[in-house]
């Protein structure tokens, strides 16, 4: 038993005498296993306690630099201030810098800005372009851990990643899009919001390898650089629909759901399967309409929280821990949406 208590102190949290503890600590036998399993509990609740008191009264300033559409920079800005609490007795503030598009020069400023002002961490949604991965070497250089989410900056200075399999996320739309056709004919198109995100880079190779396997017959249609904004991406899905009259199932990987749909329903064309992450508010009303099949979804609240506690550990405030798991993947339907969000009833 590893630890840096006293015996006295043990002995106090246990509420046994110290020879009692120190018989127990030092292996000599003549106690009860209950009794060494209290000696047990008593150093993970004072390890506990000592966690609590180094991170109580604590602020951490961290900041968010996103290049994302509003509706999902609106869910994280949600389910931060939703697992605030969460954090205590650490407070946390944040300082949002959300941009839909733009230059990656803008968003490196952005870095750049907060190196000088000075941060406890950065969370960071960004293009995997050479000139983002140095500015995060500028931040690391200066003390202030970065986290991604969602999507990796693999080769950067970065601390951990925070998100999904990516890749595994893919090849799970593959599965559920050839599962719901079956032998039914037809081409699927993909949806990319950028092609720098190395998060959607992986989802399409996935999702391309998982079909290759199931159906090398049907062709994939891909459609990218709109950003994910409505007005982009219906009339590069409206194009793509002209070109091809065989695509009848979707796979979105980069968001803009709504404006797919408008196009699919501008031409008259049917979508016989509809793939999309992400259960944000557009999302959210497209499920319960059953405009969509399904939404590989993961806890965003949950990546929030982690990303944040991965902040807190680079500056000691908490223990370290093992490499962290990629957050699960959630196949919603209109059925089993999470608590929260009410499901429509059956439509046959």
């Amino acid at each position: 038993m590893r630890h840096p208590f006293p015996i006295r102190e043990i002995a106090r949290q246990a509420g046994l005498s110290e020879a009692t503890v120190d018989r127990v600590l030092n292996d000599r036998g003549g106690v009860r296993e209950s009794t060494v399993m209290e000696v047990r509990q008593a150093i993970k609740d004072l390890d506990r306690q000592r966690t609590q008191v180094r991170i109580g009264g604590r602020t951490f300033m961290i900041d968010i630099v996103m290049q994302t559409p509003e509706r999902f920079s609106t869910a994280v800005r949600d389910a931060l201030e939703a697992e605030l609490p969460s954090l205590h007795p650490a407070v946390v503030r944040s300082r949002f810098h959300f941009r839909e598009t733009c230059p990656a020069s803008e968003l490196i400023a952005t870095m750049d800005k907060i190196a000088k002002r000075g941060s406890q961490g950065v969370i960071l949604k960004a293009p995997d372009l050479p000139e983002v991965g140095a500015a995060v070497g500028r931040l690391v250089a200066v003390g202030i851990p970065v986290v991604t989410l969602v999507t990796d900056l693999p080769s950067s200075a970065r601390m951990a990643y925070v998100g999904i399999d990516n890749r595994a996320a893919g090849a799970t739309a593959a599965y559920l899009v050839e599962r719901w056709l079956g032998g039914r004919p037809g081409h699927v198109l993909a949806t990319i919001s950028r092609g720098s995100f190395r998060g959607e880079e992986e989802r399409e190779m996935g999702f391309r390898s998982a079909m290759r396997v199931a159906n090398p017959e049907r062709s994939l249609v891909e459609v990218t650089d709109s950003d994910g904004l409505d007005a982009t991406q219906r009339e590069l899905v409206l194009e793509a629909l002209k070109r091809d009259e065989d695509i009848n199932a979707v796979y979105s990987i980069g968001g803009g759901n709504a404006a797919t749909l408008d196009a699919f329903d501008t031409l008259g064309r049917e979508c016989a399967v509809f793939i999309a992450h992400d259960l944000d508010h557009d999302n959210t009303r497209l499920l319960r309409e059953h405009r969509l099949s399904a939404v590989l979804h993961h806890d965003l609240r949950q990546d929030m929280r982690r990303a944040c506690q991965v902040i807190m550990r680079a500056h000691k405030a908490l223990p370290d821990e093992g490499p962290s798991l990629p957050s699960a993947i959630q196949v919603v339907t209109p059925y089993n949406m999470p608590p929260g969000v009410s499901p429509m009833p059956f439509v046959a």
